[in-house]
């Protein structure tokens, strides 16, 4: 019975698998006609009929090989070719896709004011000084536009009651006296063409909805609301349902902590893409319907059933804890609204404009916080004046894919997590400054506490000197380093102790030399490197860098006497810290070591440097 059914079985035919071309194809077609079919065709030359069915055979099989490849190398990032795959793929690393972008600049805005009669002499009349308020447009010879980003208040005064503006005598009286003064501050500015667009959203649920701007090349989402007031949040994905939020600081501290950050709740947010091919930007909205809102909004965690059933004792049971933080919605999509984005666009290298070429205020916005008559109000009004000392730079033409497509591999690496040192630091000073600026920060390990991290911050002041953070600026630090601290992580945040020092020093000099000019020299030369810009948070102050600076003074030829002391409390109206510092007995190998936590502060260099020559 077996070798009957063995008989019945067809001889299997040999097929090969490795033909990959046109040519390949049809050699291994012509093999296989003349194996197995040597009675049915003789002629598979070019002109016959043979030799058609395999050029048509070996044609589908080519293009299919071509296709097959084409789409497996589309799989991965390094060797796909087709815009809209290259795209995907530097989404999917987490590279922010973007266009032009633009310029930023330093501007000096000017105005000019009568003069007051004060104590016995002349100012700026207080009642005069104006406000200019951001969203104040200037605009370059070239013809770019830049937006004042900020508010500039020329009543601002820094801890002595000097005005922070620069003040010059415009013109004088027929007497001599002053008639008027031109102030100047400086302020940034951001290059781009404000523009706003409307869209009106029927009455539909559609989920995942999405608006297309119609502008090219937009750098920055100013605001995104609905008709009935709703603010919308821009996110980087829609399952970020908080985003921080900007509260002006109105407490004591507001002078070095503009803003407060809390975290908010966003069930109205939006994602924000890019098309590197068409230029456009385009919103994607959430897939919640705002007129049905739920608890799909806001997961409630009595919904999670545990499989217990009634049982009194029960076996182990895995349980996957994300089901207490899905939702269904991703936010939630417009419906029957309109729209309103407004946004800045443009940008580019001709965007990076020169030096003085600023010079006209195209858009003015300006009030007066004081009661002023009306004519000087116009006066005042009419001398803004605007200029750049500086040119204008960061503005750069939109990346190419094949740039954006290079940085997939360092994004890969990247986390939106504290780990290492290096991430907690680098999240402390990219934390936006009007939250309160960290001038420095250190980290020590806490020695009570092998999971919790010491770290130490410093600000400073109106007047560029040390000072210890304001509460507004931890608290700060503490919502914002939370979203992004590991759960079993702790960080301490304490105050850096600053310590004041002072140089004491004696030389003998060159004959043929100026004592006066070596020891200016030498003082300047100890200003520059001892500059508190040069100094960490627990680095040790060197007596040989010292030495180093006063010896190779053109002039000095012996040191005799070179002296660091330590300076605190008050001393003829100047103010240093009240931390003090046994400088003897903390010289370590010739190295001035501070406590843990401190920072070395040559706090009034013009007067906490002192030297003589003989």
């Amino acid at each position: 019975m077996a070798i009957e059914i063995q008989k019945k079985l067809k001889k299997a035919r040999q097929r090969r698998y490795l033909a990959r071309d046109f040519d390949s194809f049809r050699s291994e077609l012509l093999r296989y006609a003349r194996t197995y079919f040597p009675d049915k065709i003789q002629d598979f030359s070019e002109a016959s009929f043979g030799g058609l069915l395999l050029d048509m055979a070996a044609m589908v099989g080519d293009t299919m090989s071509f296709y097959l490849d084409h789409q497996f190398n589309e799989l991965d990032w390094s060797t796909a070719v087709e815009a809209g795959n290259i795209q995907r793929h530097i989404r999917n690393a987490g590279v922010k896709i973007s266009g032009a972008s633009p310029a930023v600049v330093d501007a000096s805005f000017f105005i000019e004011v009568p003069s007051e009669i004060f104590s016995g002499g002349y100012r700026p009349q207080l009642a005069a000084l104006p406000k200019i308020l951001s969203d104040t447009i200037a605009t370059s010879a070239s013809g770019i536009n830049f937006v004042l980003a900020e508010n500039i208040d020329f009543n601002d005064v820094d801890n002595a009651g000097t005005l922070l503006a620069t003040v010059t005598m415009a013109s004088s009286n027929a007497d001599g006296s002053p008639a008027t003064y031109i102030l100047e501050r400086e302020a940034l500015c951001v290059s781009g063409e404000a523009s706003s667009e409307s869209f009106s959203i029927p009455n539909a649920h559609v989920p995942f909805r999405e608006l297309t701007l119609s502008n090219e090349s937009i750098t920055e989402i100013l605001s995104v609301i609905d008709s009935i007031g709703e603010n919308y949040y821009e996110v980087n994905s829609l399952t970020q349902d908080i985003v921080f939020k900007v509260i002006a600081n109105i407490n004591d501290d507001g002078d070095l902590v503009e803003d407060n950050l809390e975290l908010r709740p966003a069930p109205y947010r939006f994602e924000k893409f890019y098309d590197q091919r068409t230029k456009l930007t385009t919103l994607r909205f959430g897939a919640g319907n705002a007129e049905t809102l739920d608890n799909d909004i806001v997961p409630d965690p009595s919904e999670l059933a545990l499989p217990l059933y009634g049982k009194k004792v029960f076996s182990r049971f895995s349980i996957d804890p994300n089901a207490l933080l899905q939702t269904q919605t991703l936010g939630i999509s417009p419906i029957d609204t309109t729209i309103t984005v407004k946004y800045r666009s443009g940008g580019g290298l001709s965007h990076n404009v020169s030096a003085g070429t600023i010079r006209t205020v195209e858009t003015l916005f300006l009030e007066f916080p004081n009661r002023v008559a009306a004519d000087t109000a116009g006066n005042v009004r009419g001398s803004v004046d605007v200029s750049n000392r500086f040119p204008a730079s960061g503005g750069s033409n939109a990346p190419t894919l094949d740039e954006l497509r290079a940085q997939i591999p360092s994004a890969r690496n990247m986390q939106s997590r504290i780990v290492t040192k290096q991430d907690l630091l680098a999240r402390i000073y990219t934390m936006p400054s009007n939250f309160g600026r960290v001038y420095r920060a250190g980290i020590r390990a806490n020695p009570n506490n092998p999971l919790a991290t010491q770290l130490f911050v410093v600000c400073r002041d109106k007047d560029r000197r040390l000072t210890t953070a304001p509460d507004a600026l931890k608290k700060n630090m503490r919502t914002y380093l939370n979203q992004f601290r590991l759960i079993s992580d702790a960080i301490d945040v304490l105050d850096a102790r600053i310590v004041n020092f002072g140089i004491e020093f004696s030389v003998i000099v060159s004959p043929s030399a100026n004592k006066n000019e070596v020891i200016q020299t030498a003082i300047a030369e100890l200003k520059e490197v001892f500059k508190v810009e040069n100094f960490q948070i627990d680095q040790p102050l060197i007596y040989a860098d010292v030495v180093n600076v006063i010896i190779n003074i053109q002039g000095v030829i012996a040191l005799p006497d070179v002296m660091v002391t330590n300076i605190r409390g008050s001393t003829d109206g100047r103010t240093y810290s009240n931390s003090s510092l046994n400088i003897d007995a903390s010289t370590i190998n010739g190295m001035i070591v501070g406590p843990p936590g401190s920072l070395f502060e040559l706090r009034y260099p013009e007067f906490d440097v002192m030297g003589s020559a003989s």
